[in-house]
């Protein structure tokens, strides 16, 4: 048995949640995936995960021998960018991890320059709307909008981005202008996956829930500025999702005065062990473009 196969199947199995997620992950079919983890538990003699139909729980030697085992490969991946000369030239594998609309706005253009200008290194973009744990998924850099939750991380602000309610000029002159949050009441709404139903508004430095009359919900961004555009209802966006809209008119801001804290824009990557010239490499090419960027998309 190749224990160090097994090892990366078995955080892989972990990181994802399930064995099929893990196969998923890895590319390999899932009978491979539950044998091998199959065959690492009686090489050590031990229950490693417990299954259950929707996902599974380390045992507590599964949680020690998965502790040692991250570090392992972490101590592992070290030694071969040390022998491949990664701390000398930038060069290998850059693993980047971004925003799903964000990413391909704003970061694509970045990240394809960067490849130019640095032949020897590889990218593997993911765009993903969920926070990435950066080591325990070996992600080398994240995009990320908003808070951080985890403080052992490096970050870089290159910007702010605001959540706009917004409206095209034909809805505002049929339908009337709101001028508080509670006239939303007598207005249609265009949700977006129903996470948008309450809608939070800053209201004498209190945060006050406002509901507008749901008349139509959809599931993609895109999908939600054609309708605002078409004049469907108002609608809550990020201002990077509606640069050219609101530069043409096409989409008007409403409720300016109630909206909440412009929310940072940051490169994040991990604080762990020497960092890598291909990661500084990046950083240093992709933060003054980005905030340039961000600003010409009008992004804060």
């Amino acid at each position: 048995m190749d224990r160090l196969e097994a090892m990366k199947m078995l955080l892989a199995v972990v990181n994802a949640g399930s064995i099929s997620a893990g196969s998923r992950k890895l590319n390999a079919p899932l009978p491979s995936v539950s044998r091998k983890v199959a065959e690492l538990e009686r090489h050590l003699g031990a229950s490693l995960i417990v299954r259950t139909s929707r996902n599974l729980q380390l045992t507590d030697a599964g949680r020690e021998y998965v502790e040692a085992a991250r570090k392992i490969i972490a101590d592992l991946d070290e030694a071969e960018r040390r022998a491949s000369g990664e701390y000398q030239t930038p060069r290998g594998t850059l693993t980047i991890t971004m925003p799903l609309e964000f990413g391909a706005r704003y970061v694509m253009p970045i990240a394809i320059s960067y490849m130019q200008m640095y032949p020897e290194v590889s990218l593997n973009l993911l765009s993903l709307d969920r926070t990435v744990h950066l080591v325990e998924e070996q992600v080398d850099i994240a995009i990320r909008l908003g808070d951080l939750a985890d403080s052992s991380l490096y970050a870089v602000k290159a910007g702010e981005f605001r959540l706009l309610t917004c409206a095209s000029p034909a809805y505002l002159q049929r339908r009337g202008v709101p001028e508080h949050p509670s006239d939303l009441v007598d207005h249609d709404g265009i949700l977006f996956n129903k996470r948008t139903f309450f809608w939070t508004f800053n209201v004498d430095g209190n945060p006050v829930e406002a509901v507008p009359r749901a008349r139509l919900e959809v599931n993609t961004a895109t999908n939600c500025v054609t309708a605002a555009v078409g004049g469907a209802g108002i609608a809550r966006l990020f201002d990077y999702q509606v640069p050219d809209e609101l530069a043409s008119g096409a989409l008007v801001p409403v409720l300016e005065a109630f909206d909440q804290a412009p929310r940072p824009i940051r490169i994040v990557y991990s604080g762990q062990g020497q960092l890598t010239l291909k990661v500084r490499s990046f950083v240093d090419w992709a933060l003054p473009r980005l905030r340039a960027a961000c600003k010409r998309g009008e992004v804060s």
